[in-house]
């Protein structure tokens, strides 16, 4: 089991100084738009994952005209207490420790407190580029093995050398095959070992996203035209999509070096990866209606809930930020229920609408605690 009871905030984005307790394992987080509602949320994210789920810089999460923010977690982890703390100190350096033991590495402590969000900016995952889809491939796999992230970590180091040297052989009109050579020796090992753990994870949870849409999709209830009645019929097909089915790593960095140096970076790999989603035999984004997307978004979301649970043997926590935002009113009270009574782990929402919160939480058979901004 995995609980977080209080967190304090100093110097965090709108807060100045501020501490919550909760005491419940559903808890509402109710209040205006730019009252703090989601930076709450981003709080609890950078326990879990030494960062922020909605900007790439720490510096973005320093309360304007302060200097750095400190962030103090107090968890039951297993039975066990543990105190997390997360500083970026006035001179932009970071810290963390776990019961005041710092970390040498951040990428250490990822996976301890596992953690899934769903977020409006999320419907990207769908209809995004296939860095979206990676992203989440990669933050899923880099929780539930920390291998996959060092290697992860390696094979993206030794990319960007590679991709450095291509432009210095532009820039320089001097070509060095031999240094090359190295380069592409020190990027396989990583490359192959992440094709292997995608493409072995994915054998098993790809049905299961799949298994779950036709759940959610399938909801009684639910209303659209005789077209998108016809298109939520459609089988939903999730295809994994790399260069490395068809050939070995070796094969595609040989083949496409002229290509490499001619564009100055590396065109094959699995920095490339895809997952493909098929509504039928059409690409999903293309034709999938707005309650399909956020209803395949969903199903994403808790197979890798499901995934992490079995994994680890505890649920994870679940961080649901304004998801409520044009769904009817069965479909948020389907949500809850699947996240508030199937799953057992701690669960914080967010809403800008308190009645229809606390409506649909009374609805359930859960105690839960509502914290207003």
């Amino acid at each position: 089991m995995f609980r977080i009871q209080q967190i304090s905030l100093f110097q965090f984005k709108n807060y100045t100084n501020r501490s919550f307790d909760f005491r419940e394992r559903i808890v509402g987080i109710c209040g205006k738009n730019g009252m703090g509602k989601t930076n709450l949320l981003d709080a609890i994210h950078y326990l879990c994952f030494t960062k922020s789920y909605f900007g790439r810089q720490d510096g973005n999460s320093v309360k304007q005209g302060c200097s750095g923010f400190r962030l103090e977690g107090h968890c039951r982890l297993q039975e066990q207490p543990e105190k997390a703390v997360c500083v970026l100190r006035e001179t932009g350096r970071k810290e963390f420790s776990v019961n005041e033991e710092a970390y040498d590495k951040f990428s250490r402590h990822i996976g301890r407190y596992p953690c899934v969000v769903i977020a409006p900016d999320d419907a990207a995952l769908i209809t995004g580029d296939s860095r979206e889809r990676r992203t989440f491939l990669d933050e899923l796999l880099s929780q539930l093995d920390p291998d996959y992230l060092q290697e992860l970590i390696r094979y993206t180091r030794v990319l960007q050398q590679r991709n450095s040297l291509l432009k210095n052989f532009a820039e320089t009109n001097r070509r060095d095959d031999a240094l090359l050579d190295v380069l592409d020796e020190q990027l396989l090992a990583p490359g192959e070992i992440i094709f292997s753990k995608r493409r072995d994870f994915l054998l098993g949870f790809l049905p299961a996203v799949t298994q779950l849409y036709q759940e959610i999709a399938r909801q009684p209830g639910e209303t659209g035209t005789a077209t998108k009645a016809t298109l939520s019929q459609e089988p939903v097909n999730l295809v994994y999509d790399s260069e490395l089915l068809q050939a070995s790593f070796r094969e595609l960095l040989q083949a496409n070096r002229q290509r490499d140096c001619l564009s100055q970076r590396s065109s094959s790999g699995i920095h490339r990866d895809d997952l493909e989603i098929f509504l039928g035999n059409q690409a999903f984004k293309s034709i999938a209606s707005q309650g399909q997307r956020k209803s395949l978004l969903f199903a994403l979301k808790l197979a890798e809930m499901d995934r992490l649970k079995k994994e680890k043997g505890f649920a994870p926590l679940l961080l649901l930020d304004d998801v409520f935002e044009k769904l009817d009113e069965e479909r948020i009270g389907n949500l809850l229920r699947k996240v508030c009574i199937e799953n057992e782990g701690q669960v914080f929402i967010t809403d800008t609408h308190e009645e229809r919160l606390k409506a649909h939480l009374k609805a359930l058979p859960v105690e839960f605690q509502l914290i207003h901004l």
